[in-house]
């Protein structure tokens, strides 16, 4: 393992933002120390290191605080320089950069909203919000064609970012009772789902898949019953 000062990461089990900054420390074999956060009673210590928003991840490093999980990858990839995250390649490294872009305001915003009108409606919306998240998928695959990973042979950047679909897409299919990850429609982006889960410091560092589903089981119930909330 990597020291490099005072590691901590402020984290919610559950959260997909949190895991992909645990997977580039562990990638990196960085020393750290997990804060497991309650969401709905947040400590003090997140509140103090992260007031804007309140969220997790926050990334405690010498004790100065690093919020947003893109940010903190970036910054990561900078501190440790060894088995780096974004490519060299000015290029290679705009592209990158390009698809976490994208996975934030395209799949992490359209995409997830897609599952969660998934999750709750019926008929024709929940036809639309599968067509929208196939069309993500679509582009995805595409992206994909030829390689194992976004940058190629080795697991990267926008790997990381677009992780939660590997883990996070599959349970929310079981919980919801659709389907999406066809792989005779994306052939590439299932294959990538497979190589991405099979890389230790990801399949070691996903959080137990009976526990999740229990956990959006649990999500679906309280919002059906009380669909204001």
């Amino acid at each position: 393992m990597v020291s490099g000062g005072e590691v901590k990461l402020f984290g919610m089990w559950a959260s997909p933002a949190v895991r992909r900054v645990e997977w580039a420390l562990k990638l990196k074999g960085i020393k750290y120390e997990y804060v497991e956060e309650d969401i709905s009673n947040k400590s003090g210590a997140l509140v103090q290191y992260n007031p804007i928003n309140k969220q997790v991840p926050v990334l405690l490093h010498n004790g100065k605080p690093i919020v947003e999980s893109l940010v903190i990858l970036e910054y990561i990839d900078e501190v440790w320089k060894h088995h780096p995250i974004l490519p060299k390649d000015p290029y290679e490294r705009a592209m990158a950069r390009f698809w976490a872009a994208y996975s934030e305001d395209k799949v992490a915003l359209m995409c997830r909203d897609a599952v969660r009108r998934v999750f709750f409606a019926e008929g024709g919306e929940r036809a639309k919000a599968i067509e929208c998240l196939e069309e993500t998928l679509r582009a995805l695959d595409g992206e994909l064609e030829g390689k194992e990973f976004f940058g190629g042979e080795n697991i990267g950047f926008s790997d990381l970012v677009l992780g939660w679909m590997a883990f996070w897409l599959g349970v929310s299919e079981e919980v919801a009772s659709f389907e999406v990850l066809d792989p005779k429609k994306f052939p590439w982006f299932t294959s990538w789902i497979d190589n991405f889960l099979q890389v230790p410091a990801i399949k070691e560092n996903l959080p137990p898949r009976d526990k999740t589903v229990a956990f959006f089981h649990g999500y679906r119930r309280l919002h059906l019953a009380a669909p204001n909330c």
